[in-house]
């Protein structure tokens, strides 16, 4: 399938997910699947096709070594509060950082985070009894870097008018 037709499937995926939830108040559970094809395009990552491997895509380092990345989404439908969590992470499986993708009430990537396992190991133990593996958004966001925002492509975007 070429990269054309999976856009264009991304897209109307997007339409349908915005339009349901205007519609009956509930969520599509397709916002994972969205936000590992946004972040493989806009990190120019390389996808990884094996459902159980626990990681999503690879990146090439500059050291020529391979880090292997899960993939994480959250739809914030208003301001990102405390009690939104960032789904399970796979602590049994091999992988080196983890993504997480905000996307906004339109399933469209407005912020993509990177946290590495380390830190993501003591923010979990940090937090227990969290026994799910889970983190909040801003704590996320505490320990990750922000490695993509729109607004900061929107900003380069724009020319300057004399």
């Amino acid at each position: 399938m070429s990269l054309y037709v999976i856009e264009k499937l991304m897209a109307e995926a997007r339409k349908l997910a915005a339009e349901y939830r205007r519609a009956t108040g509930k969520t599509l559970p397709i916002s994972g699947e969205i936000a590992i094809n946004d972040a493989i395009r806009l990190l120019a990552l390389e996808p990884v096709n094996e459902p159980t491997a626990g990681y999503d895509a690879i990146r090439h380092n500059a050291e020529g070594g391979v880090e292997r990345l899960q993939i994480k989404a959250r739809v914030v439908f208003d301001e990102i509060k405390s009690s939104h969590r960032v789904g399970e992470l796979k602590l049994d499986r091999p992988w080196e950082a983890v993504l997480l993708v905000l996307l906004d009430d339109n399933y469209e990537p407005f912020a993509i985070y990177e946290a590495p396992r380390s830190a993501i190991e003591v923010a979990l133990e940090d937090a227990r009894p969290n026994k799910r593996g889970t983190l909040t958004v801003p704590r996320f966001q505490r320990i990750g870097e922000l490695v993509w925002s729109r607004d900061v492509v929107d900003a380069a975007l724009e020319i300057p008018v004399p």
